[in-house]
């Protein structure tokens, strides 16, 4: 992608600082100069404005003047104005935004211009700046940020599905910035520069080949405005509702808000959750099919039909049999195939922490209970504790009602959580509770010892302290080493090792 408008090599600054000396040898250079001389004049223009609002002076007058070379209006310099206005008042520029950074072509002399138009959509949809943020200002943003993915070659809206469909969904990063601040890169810098620059890199050097890492960072963006704004503004108007793209961080602040909310702003809350839920459960239901199966019980001897017949080892097995003179084999036994799975029901007990640091795993974990709980033979419990236990069970085969039941924040006390598990457990041996938590117990020993003696009786013990997509969670080390002695070990990673743990059990 040697031809697209991705930021040249020479042209960016490792510290994102504009020297003035640069600027100033830049703008002399505008009009004159080569086309790779005045491609990264325009970057460097982008670069400054992403990292300081501010204009420098210099830049500026050297990126007008090429923009007035090119015959480009001066509205492509100017981020207040939006991309559907801009295109409104000049229609001619709207097919030159199609597919502009997908495929930049083979027209070398157009590099200039594909820069000044891709700076543009960079500032427009990166920069975003700080402070409060109006229903205006949101609904102009997604607007550009469709402008944007035509460029990459994808649909209005289809970068930032595919982020909530895929990664987004089972982690939590991309949408980071809701929690607070104004850094809206996809780890949420600490800056409103900072932040945005750092995304718009990703975003434009990546192209389409990191077209989920880039729609991470869009649907980040956005989360991050949304925040910024008063959400049941947003909610109480069903167009701008429609057009928000469901996030993990999106997702708890409607469930933190959601006894604050009535009317259309709840109906359009409950529909964005039921949107997340249903994107991620496709996710997780792929992976329960995908993983490995459990062993065979080679205690019960196999059915002898001719379907579970071995004829490999049949074979194998009776060559001693074989006879050179009548080039025949003689088979005095048959092998057959076993093929006996688990034939009771299994039980599985999700213990989950619903204070504020799990919300990843109350959301991922309830959606993955419901699809074991579609399973045949497995009987599946749910039960979520902060300082108080609830037993969610009765709602277990519908994620999106177990959550409006759950009630986020506050302490951890893991103590009512056993009491409300131990009556569960009827059959330990054929029973598995899985405890997601960081483990960060008011009443550490007390708990420790519910667990140690739960784990006694033959249970399958599985302490989880992640069920994100990236895996990273902080766990007490307290825990951590008692489990490690103990021989359970924290399953600590992305959600797939304990969709494999759980499989291998119950299936």
């Amino acid at each position: 992608m040697s031809a697209s408008p991705a930021f040249d090599a020479g042209a960016a600054p490792s510290s994102g600082v504009v020297s003035g000396a640069a600027a100033a040898s830049g703008a002399g250079a505008a009009c004159g100069g080569s086309a790779q001389t005045r491609r990264q004049i325009l970057y460097w223009r982008l670069l400054a404005r992403l990292f300081d609002p501010e204009e420098q002076a210099a830049l500026e007058s050297g990126s007008m003047a090429i923009v007035g070379d090119l015959g480009l209006p001066a509205a492509v310099l100017d981020p207040a104005v939006s991309m559907d206005t801009l295109v409104q008042r000049f229609p001619q520029l709207e097919a030159e935004f199609d597919g502009l950074i997908s495929d930049p072509g083979e027209d070398r002399d157009g590099e200039v211009r594909r820069a000044a138009l891709a700076s543009k959509l960079l500032l427009n949809v990166f920069a975003t700046g700080s402070g409060n943020v109006t229903a205006e200002r949101l609904q102009r943003w997604q607007s550009d940020a469709g402008w944007f993915e035509r460029a990459m070659g994808c649909q209005p809206g289809e970068l930032r599905g595919r982020a909530a469909g895929a990664g987004a969904g089972l982690g939590g990063g991309s949408g980071a910035g809701l929690g607070g601040g104004s850094g809206a890169g996809s780890g949420g810098g600490n800056g409103a520069g900072a932040g945005k620059g750092a995304g718009a890199g990703r975003g434009a050097g990546s192209g389409a080949g990191n077209a989920a890492g880039l729609g991470a960072t869009l649907a980040g963006i956005e989360a991050d405005l949304v925040s910024r704004m008063r959400l049941r503004e947003v909610l109480a108007d069903n167009r701008l509702a429609k057009q928000l793209t469901p996030s993990m961080s999106l997702i708890e602040q409607l469930l933190r808000d959601k006894d604050n909310l009535d009317g259309v702003a709840l109906a359009n809350a409950k529909a964005l959750i039921r949107r997340f839920v249903d994107e991620v459960a496709e996710v997780l239901r792929t992976q329960v099919a995908q993983a490995s199966q459990g062993t065979i019980d080679r205690s019960v001897p196999p059915k002898r039909i001719f379907r579970n017949l071995d004829l490999d080892r049949t074979i194998w097995k009776n060559l001693p049999n074989w006879s050179p003179e009548d080039e025949r084999l003689y088979v005095d036994r048959l092998y057959y195939k076993q093929t006996a799975k688990r034939i009771e029901p299994a039980r599985l007990i999700v213990v989950v922490d619903q204070s504020g640091s799990m919300v990843d795993a109350m959301v991922n974990c309830t959606i993955l209970a419901s699809i074991f709980a579609g399973l045949p033979k497995v009987d599946v419990h749910l039960v979520a504790y902060d300082t108080r236990a609830l037993d969610l069970t009765p709602w277990v085969h519908d994620p999106f009602e177990v959550l409006l039941h759950t009630h986020l924040g506050g302490g951890t006390d893991g103590t009512v959580a056993l009491e409300l598990a131990r009556p569960k457990i009827t059959d330990p041996r054929n029973t598995v509770v899985v405890w997601i938590s960081d483990f960060y117990e008011w009443r550490e020993q007390a708990v420790w010892d519910g667990m140690q003696s739960i784990h006694r009786t033959g249970v399958k013990f599985i302490p989880v302290g992640s069920v994100s997509s990236g895996g990273h969670q902080s766990v007490n080390p307290w825990f951590r080493q008692r489990f490690k002695d103990q021989g359970t070990p924290v399953l600590s990673g992305h959600i797939k090792k304990l969709v494999t743990e759980l499989k291998n059990f119950l299936v």
